[in-house]
């Protein structure tokens, strides 16, 4: 592990892809201009927790392409450590992200046999995950291949045999596997993590439905966890956190864009986990880092630091 990386930090692994999002709302056949950009949950987390001042290292595979150079450039200069392998025999993954209405969005992938669900237990450094405090993963990479499902388990295994603490968002993407297929896997995963991060239909996957979002969390902690967080959106968040439940309100905002939003929680309740912070303020840090990435359009680029949090309660739109 290169000693440049300052203790604590968190790795995250996971396949970050180019983005081709639409300039303007309405169907894609009819779209003239688009902007590139990249666009992965787990890079997403590492850039919120570096703005937010930790240390974050991605961990991935791209292609030897363009669009791969693309993606290590940009998250490495978000200041976040990367650790990627490049594949000369697959290209990197690419989304597009439709606006079909000033609303509403679709997001397509083209991720089939990408680098990035190439991603093999081969590509790990054992080193850099014994030293880190946190990892983190997502349900999206197992998604991916056996090989990446593989590659998770692996990386989960080195971090537990270490007393790494582990981090997982259930992150379900229905277009990349079926429910029952994600469910099992979660089910498989969940107890072999500390923390476990899911909205409530997520977690029903796992632990099946609930009327009550807190019995969603008392199920997920039962399977093992400490820390079991339900990402509620708008009505805030819900937690078993060693034992004990707690509650969150939401920061009241008028959202542009909600995606990223989740990850955008996770990376503020995971900085506050890594230096110490109690349960409240992790919680309230996560509220406060999701509201303020819906608040500009893209995956991760209105993700806040520490100092902008203050203007989720300014009332002047203009400062001087």
């Amino acid at each position: 592990m290169s000693t440049t990386i300052p203790a604590p930090y968190l790795v995250t692994i996971g396949e970050t892809m180019a983005l081709l999002t639409a300039e303007h709302p309405g169907p894609l056949a009819h779209v003239s201009s688009m902007s590139l950009g990249i666009g992965g949950s787990e890079s997403n987390v590492a850039i919120g927790m570096q703005r937010l001042g930790g240390n974050a290292v991605w961990c991935g595979r791209t292609g030897a392409d363009s669009l791969g150079q693309l993606v290590r450039r940009e998250i490495r200069a978000e200041g976040v450590t990367v650790r990627a392998s490049e594949d000369p025999d697959a290209p990197t993954g690419l989304m597009l992200k439709e606006r079909r209405t000033m609303s509403t969005q679709k997001v397509s992938y083209y991720r089939s046999g990408s680098a990035g669900s190439r991603l093999t237990p081969e590509d790990l450094d054992s080193s850099l995950i014994t030293g880190a405090a946190i990892l983190h993963v997502s349900g999206i990479t197992p998604a991916l291949s056996p090989s990446a499902a593989r590659t998770i388990n692996t990386a989960i295994e080195i971090a537990r045999l270490a007393s790494v603490t582990v981090s997982f968002d259930l992150n379900y993407r229905a277009n990349l596997w079926t429910a029952t297929d994600a469910g099992r896997s979660y089910k498989e995963l969940i107890p072999l993590v500390d923390i476990v991060f899911a909205g409530d239909q997520e977690a029903a996957l796992a632990v099946g439905p609930a009327a009550d979002p807190a019995d969603l969390a008392q199920r997920l902690a039962d399977l093992g966890p400490s820390q079991a967080i339900i990402k509620l959106g708008n009505k805030g968040a819900v937690a078993s956190i060693d034992g004990e439940l707690h509650h969150q309100s939401a920061v009241p905002i008028e959202p542009i864009d909600t995606v990223g939003a989740g990850d955008a929680f996770v990376a503020g309740y995971l900085t506050e986990l890594m230096t110490g912070k109690s349960p409240a303020q992790r919680l309230e840090l996560a509220a406060k880092t999701g509201a303020f990435a819906c608040l500009a359009y893209g995956d991760w680029e209105g993700l806040p630091t520490r100092s902008e949090l203050a203007l989720l309660y300014q009332d002047e739109s203009v400062t001087r």
